[in-house]
C-alpha cells in the first residue's frame, strides 16, 4: 500500500526548498520503512541543493535521521517494528573488492532501497545520500537502519547519522588520536566540533580549535578545546606552532573543505604528523602540495570518508557514550524546527549562527 507523506525537496539546482506530498511504497525484500522522528540540517544537504556534489534533481533532502521502524519487508533480520534506529548512508555490501579486503568503510556498492520514492505526480525522487530524511516516512535498505538504545533523544541521536560520526571518526579512526597527542582542528562547525570533542574525550594533551568565527571557537572551547585561534587575527600555522613548543600538531584535521585551509592544516603538522581531510570539497577544488615539503615532513595525509566508521559498530557506541554522559550530543543541537523551516536553517548555517538545526516531526 503506497502512502503519501510530507517531504522537503529541491526541484532543481539552487531552487528553494519546498514542502510537498511524497509517495512512499511499502518495503520490498531487504527494505525497511522508517517513521522519521528527527533529521539534522547538514551542510551536505546545502551542497546537494546547490548542485555542488550531484545534479540528479529533484532531490529529497535530509540524511541525518533518527526514527522508528514502521514496517519491514521480506528477508530482513535483526529489526522489528518499533525499534529505534539511526539511518546510515553507508551500508557495506560485504561483496565488493573493498569489503572482501577488510575495508568495508570504502565499500563501492553500499546498499540502498531499490524502490523509488516519488512526487505526487509520479516523478521519481533521488534521495540525499540514499536516505531522504526530510520526510515523515522514508524507505531504506535494512542495512541502513542501525538499531540504537531507545532512551536516546531522537533530536540528538539523529546527528550521529553524518556530522558527528564524520568528526568523531576523523579524529579517532582516521587520525588515530590518542592520549597525550596534540591535535589541531581547522573548522569548528558540527564536524570539526565533533572532532574536538572526541579528541578531548580520549585525553589529547592539547586540542587546538582554528576558525574564523568567534562563536564557533567558543563552542569548541565548551566541547573540550584547550586553545582557540581566530585565523582572521592570527596566522593559524604559527598559532598552532606557538602552543606546541614550535613543533606543530601530531594530528591536524581539515574540516572545512577549502584548498587554503588544507594548506594550513598540512603546514601545521609536526614532522611525522598526520593530516586528516574530512571537509567535503567542491568538485572544482585542487590540492597543491609542495613535493619537497611532502617528502621531508614525512607522516601521512589521509582522507576521511564518513570518519572511516562502520555504522553498525560505531552508532551504538556513540549512543552509549552519549547516555553515559561522555559525548554531549545535546550540545550540538542549536535549535529544533519544523519541516517548512529548512530554507531558513540553510541561511543560519551560512552565517554561522548555529551548530545544527534539527527538523523534528510531530
Amino acid at each position: 500500500m503506497e502512502r503519501e507523506v510530507r517531504g522537503a525537496f529541491a526541484a532543481s539546482k539552487g531552487a528553494r526548498v519546498a514542502v510537498t506530498g511524497v509517495r512512499v511504497p511499502d518495503p520490498g525484500p531487504g527494505e525497511v520503512l522508517v517513521r522519521v522522528r528527527a533529521c539534522g540540517v547538514c551542510h551536505t544537504d546545502l551542497l546537494l541543493r546547490e548542485g555542488t556534489t550531484r545534479d540528479d534533481f529533484p532531490v529529497l533532502l535530509g540524511h541525518e535521521a533518527a526514527g522508528t521502524v514502521e514496517a519491514i519487508g521480506d528477508d530482513v533480520s535483526g529489526l522489528v517494528v518499533g525499534d529505534s534506529v539511526v539511518l546510515a548512508w553507508l551500508a557495506p555490501c560485504g561483496l565488493c573488492r573493498a569489503c572482501q579486503r577488510g575495508r568495508p568503510s570504502c565499500c563501492s556498492n553500499s546498499r540502498k532501497a531499490s524502490q523509488p520514492m516519488t512526487l505526487a505526480d509520479g516523478t521519481p525522487l533521488s534521495k540525499a545520500l540514499g536516505i531522504g530524511g526530510f520526510a515523515e516516512l522514508t524507505l531504506v535498505a535494512s542495512g541502513q537502519a542501525i538499531k540504537i538504545d531507545s532512551r536516546a533523544r531522537p533530536e540528538a541521536a539523529a546527528l550521529i547519522g553524518c556530522g558527528i560520526t564524520a568528526g568523531y571518526g576523523a579524529a579517532l579512526h582516521t587520525g588515530e588520536v590518542k592520549q597525550a597527542d596534540t591535535v589541531a582542528v581547522f573548522g569548528c562547525g558540527a564536524v570539526g566540533a565533533a572532532a574536538v570533542h572526541a579528541s578531548a574525550m580520549v585525553g589529547a594533551r592539547r586540542v587546538i580549535a582554528v576558525d574564523i568565527d568567534d562563536r564557533k571557537l567558543q563552542w569548541a572551547l565548551e566541547l573540550g578545546a584547550t586553545d582557540a585561534i581566530n585565523a582572521t587575527r592570527t596566522d593559524p600555522v604559527r598559532g598552532v606552532q606557538a602552543v606546541t613548543d614550535g613543533l606543530g600538531a601530531d594530528v591536524t584535521i581539515e574540516a572545512v573543505g577549502l584548498e587554503e585551509v588544507m594548506q594550513q592544516a598540512f603546514r601545521a603538522r609536526d614532522y611525522g604528523g598526520t593530516m586528516v581531510q574530512v571537509g567535503v570539497p567542491e568538485r572544482s577544488m585542487r590540492m597543491d602540495v609542495p613535493f619537497r615539503e611532502f617528502f621531508t615532513r614525512g607522516g601521512a595525509l589521509k582522507p576521511s570518508h564518513y570518519g572511516d566508521c562502520l555504522p553498525a559498530r560505531d552508532f551504538p557506541v556513540l549512543v552509549d557514550l552519549y547516555l553515559r554522559g561522555r559525548f554531549d550530543l545535546d550540545r550540538f543541537v542549536s535549535e529544533t524546527i519544523g519541516l517548512d523551516e529548512v530554507e531558513g536553517a540553510f541561511a543560519k548555517m551560512r552565517s554561522s549562527q548555529i551548530l545544527r538545526s534539527v527538523v523534528v516531526f510531530p
